[in-house]
């Protein structure tokens, strides 16, 4: 039997609002996108990218990293990024409800049913609507490849290429680095040893 992958139903961004029917939902352009539950491999992911960038962002005081579920309001759509940062200029635009988007970054973790939705629609639609750096995170077993953006003056993504020992360096987070291997680990590495690695007098200052 074929699984479903995706559900749409026709629906207005204020029904949508008052609507639970669904685990995993999105809006884009008065319809209403179901989704099917993440796996472990991509909630444990997710936690720790989360945890890593969480640490660093409130360590230097540049924002605030919010964990899906949770609503980024753009002109036509309400995405729900696995998870995405503010930063602290930007802050104002954070309700009670939703993020008045885009975000500063975002980042999707990719599976079997979001490969489209992720590297085609969110890419245009978040290049679109101005979000300042976006990562691509595909853990599938035979694919793994990461893949990161910053949005030029020009209003285009362009890639963001490791250096020569594999570290991706953030644009928006100055002096934020990750290395790719990390998220392939098995266990995940600890948030706080990946910290000392960034930024070792960052943690040490943190530190009571």
């Amino acid at each position: 039997m074929l699984e479903l992958l995706e559900q749409r139903l026709a629906m207005s961004y204020e029904a949508f609002q008052q609507w639970d029917g669904a685990i995993h939902a999105e809006w884009v352009k008065e319809e209403a996108l179901l989704f099917m539950p993440p796996k472990t491999v991509h909630q444990r992911l997710a936690r720790f990218i989360c945890n890593l960038l969480s640490l660093y962002a409130e360590a230097l005081e540049l924002g605030e990293v919010m964990l899906a579920p949770f609503t980024m309001l753009l002109a036509d759509s309400a995405r729900e990024p696995d998870l995405f940062f503010v930063a602290k200029e930007n802050l104002a635009r954070l309700t009670p409800e939703n993020f008045l988007g885009p975000a500063d970054l975002v980042v999707e973790i990719i599976s079997d049913s979001s490969v489209f939705r992720d590297r085609v629609d969110k890419f245009y639609e978040y290049q679109a609507n101005g979000v300042r750096e976006y990562w691509l995170i595909d853990p599938r077993s035979g694919k793994q490849p990461i893949d990161c953006y910053w949005l030029t003056p020009q209003t285009k993504f362009q890639a963001i290429l490791p250096d020569a020992e594999g570290r991706y360096h953030s644009v928006v987070l100055a002096g934020f680095w990750f290395q790719a291997t990390w998220f392939w680990q098995e266990p995940l590495p600890n948030p706080l040893r990946a910290l000392a690695a960034i930024a070792p007098q960052t943690l040490r200052d943190a530190l009571p």
